[in-house]
């Protein structure tokens, strides 16, 4: 897996993302206030914060939230959506270059992001902007690829994705590279979607390893979704069985 690139996938995808892809349960501040100790008064630095879809929790429950994403449009979308929130600082900066002051945050979240960040420098990055016994927080909205419907879009992905199976991989590596011989602990929560044609191709789109419009596979992609949809909707909707994946952890000792 190379980074290069990473910083612009989704500069032609931003509308999609924001329409389409699923936000976080509040379940997710539950758990890292049980287990990581999360107070309204701790500082957070969202990175690849995007549309602002894991931001907007942390400032739900009264956080300071800097929100760090290096791609333009991302980052215009992610200041549109939370605007309204005076405790939001948006930040052209990257995970391996925060623009952050040293020991300024508690937590370093990212959300739907954490595969596309170079992880040595991740870590350095992240182990300087930590206060000491800050946390670590990736989360994921992950598909159940044993539910038949999750089964046969896995399929679709695999057999028009441009690079599906190389970004998948990495997903699969990122936090055992990221935090090295630091432990990290896993919480689920249940996150299924219910959605029509509609958001269902919205949600395809917004992938950043699918094709576009214009492209030699879109069509018959489209299309067969299109059947996909079809053979299993109820009342005109499907049903996909996610859950959200919450890894959290300290750097070291947790002293920085």
């Amino acid at each position: 897996m190379t980074f290069a690139d990473a910083k612009q996938r989704f500069s032609n995808r931003v509308a999609d993302y924001a329409r389409y892809r699923p936000s976080y349960p509040a379940g997710v501040v539950d758990v890292l206030r049980t287990e990581c100790g999360l107070r309204p008064d701790h500082a957070i630095a969202d990175i690849g914060s995007g549309t602002g879809l894991l931001s907007e929790l942390f400032l739900k429950n009264a956080n300071r939230v800097f929100g760090v994403e290096p791609n333009l449009e991302m980052r215009q979308s992610g200041e549109e959506h939370l605007q309204s929130y005076a405790r939001f600082t948006s930040v052209n900066g990257s995970a391996e270059a925060t623009a952050l002051p040293d020991a300024s945050v508690d937590f370093v979240t990212a959300g739907q992001a954490f595969h596309w960040f170079e992880p040595a420098a991740a870590r350095r990055e992240f182990t300087r902007i930590l206060r000491p016994f800050g946390w670590v927080v990736a989360v994921w909205n992950l598909r159940d690829r044993e539910s038949p419907f999750n089964r046969a879009y896995e399929d679709i992905l695999m057999k028009y994705g441009t690079d599906y199976a190389r970004v998948r991989e990495a997903g699969a590596g990122s936090l055992r590279n990221f935090f090295l011989d630091s432990p990290f602990f896993e919480r689920g929560l249940p996150n299924g979607l219910l959605v029509g044609w509609e958001e269902l191709a919205g949600l395809l789109r917004s992938a950043s390893y699918m094709p576009r419009e214009g492209h030699g596979n879109f069509v018959p992609m489209m299309d067969s979704l299109h059947e996909l949809f079809l053979s299993h909707q109820e009342n005109g909707r499907v049903f996909m069985k996610h859950e959200t994946h919450i890894y959290f952890g300290q750097l070291g000792d947790g002293a920085n």
